[in-house]
């Protein structure tokens, strides 16, 4: 493996170490808990984007070297393990907040709360369609 190779892994790999790392210390200083998620969530997302990188190098340039294809199928686990991440992050992040929210942990921080009229609105048609239920029954 050349020189080059390595000019590519390291720095991928030490931004994945890097942001990672950013990711917690933001669980320890920011101040609620959609500021943590927002935190946690993006740094661990792109760390793992960095990290990926550095072994998809290494992969490729072990496939261009000596042709071992075992490493292409590594490289399509990771793509597949990423976009899974990718939408797994996100989603979880959303619904966590939501959760949070609805049982009544408001933002320390926000100026307007846009979402409050919604939720109360949306909790009162869950609570309409739960009479409705129980009326059938």
């Amino acid at each position: 493996m050349s020189w080059i190779m390595y000019v590519l892994i390291v720095p991928f790999a030490f931004l994945g170490m890097l942001v990672n790392s950013l990711g917690v210390i933001s669980l320890y200083r920011f101040k609620d808990v959609y500021m943590r998620m927002h935190g946690a969530t993006k740094c661990s997302t792109l760390g793992a984007i960095f990290c990926a990188a550095a072994v998809i190098v290494y992969c490729a340039a072990r496939i261009v070297a000596g042709g071992e294809l075992r490493f292409a199928v590594l490289i399509i686990h990771i793509v597949m393990a990423l976009f899974g991440l990718l939408i797994g992050n996100s989603t979880s992040a959303h619904v966590l907040s939501r959760a949070a929210y609805r049982s009544g942990i408001k933002p320390r921080f926000a100026v307007v709360d846009e979402f409050d009229g919604f939720c109360k609105k949306e909790l009162e048609e869950e609570a309409a369609e739960l009479a409705q239920e129980k009326e059938r029954e």
